[in-house]
């Protein structure tokens, strides 16, 4: 029986296939969003659905996050490397989806509303009301803008108009879109629903998992750095003057 390994011919060609890439992506994309959707299905239809969608992107820009540390970890997972760009994508799809709900459903196109506002009749203007919505809307407005701008320059064309280096450069930014994506994400799991002035519903299901996916992100990409330095070591010169060089 023939042993397939990284360099089988044939798995290098399905991962090198675009529109394959992306039918499998789109395939899980939704299986994931239908999941959380599952997991929220006492909540109206509106929030529902944004959650499910917010909760799917997340996990997808964690999957672009991950892949290139795991690949630098275990040699297997280079076949599955090429998928982070489109994981990146369809997480970035998904997040837009989420925002036309938050617009549509919740905010009713009530731009001062989505940055925590409310219209107060007696004084005939907008008044703070939610001071915490409003800058975890802020985060999340950057963060999408950030994911839009990667999701558009995340191609060969892109990479070759921009210079590999302009591309590399221009990519780097999904670390802060992934910090971003956390903040936002952490304020509407632990601390939106804490309000005085109205009950506090039950502890969402997916608090100590998403906890579990932040940690997981930060342990591969810690690991992947370590085996890095790991393996540069310094020549022997270079190696004996470090035993006299200051901590």
């Amino acid at each position: 029986m023939k042993t397939v390994t990284v360099h089988d011919p044939m798995f290098r060609r399905l991962s090198r296939n675009v529109l394959l890439r992306h039918g499998l992506m789109a395939l899980l994309s939704a299986g994931i969003v239908l999941i959380f959707a599952a997991i929220h299905g006492e909540w109206s239809p509106m929030h529902r659905w944004n959650r499910a969608l917010a909760d799917a992107s997340l996990v997808l820009v964690a999957l672009s996050m991950g892949l290139g540390p795991l690949a630098r970890l275990l040699r297997p997972a280079v076949l599955v490397l090429p998928y982070r760009r489109e994981s990146g994508i369809y997480g970035c799809l998904l997040a837009l989806a989420h925002a036309a709900i938050i617009l549509v459903g919740w905010v009713e196109w009530d731009l001062m509303r989505l940055f925590g506002f409310e219209w107060h009749p007696e004084l005939l203007s907008y008044v703070m009301f939610q001071h915490g919505f409003g800058l975890a809307n802020a985060i999340g407005i950057a963060a999408l803008l950030l994911a839009v701008l990667l999701a558009t320059t995340s191609s060969d064309v892109a990479m070759r108009r921009l210079g590999v280096s302009g591309w590399k450069f221009l990519q780097m930014g999904v670390l802060p879109l992934w910090w971003l994506s956390v903040a936002h994400v952490a304020y509407f799991l632990f601390m939106h629903f804490l309000s005085f002035h109205r009950a506090t519903p039950e502890p969402n299901p997916l608090q100590y998992w998403f906890v579990g996916l932040v940690v997981l992100v930060l342990g591969l990409r810690l690991a992947a750095y370590l085996k890095t330095i790991g393996g540069r070591r310094m020549p022997e010169s270079q190696d004996e003057g470090a035993k006299h060089a200051p901590i």
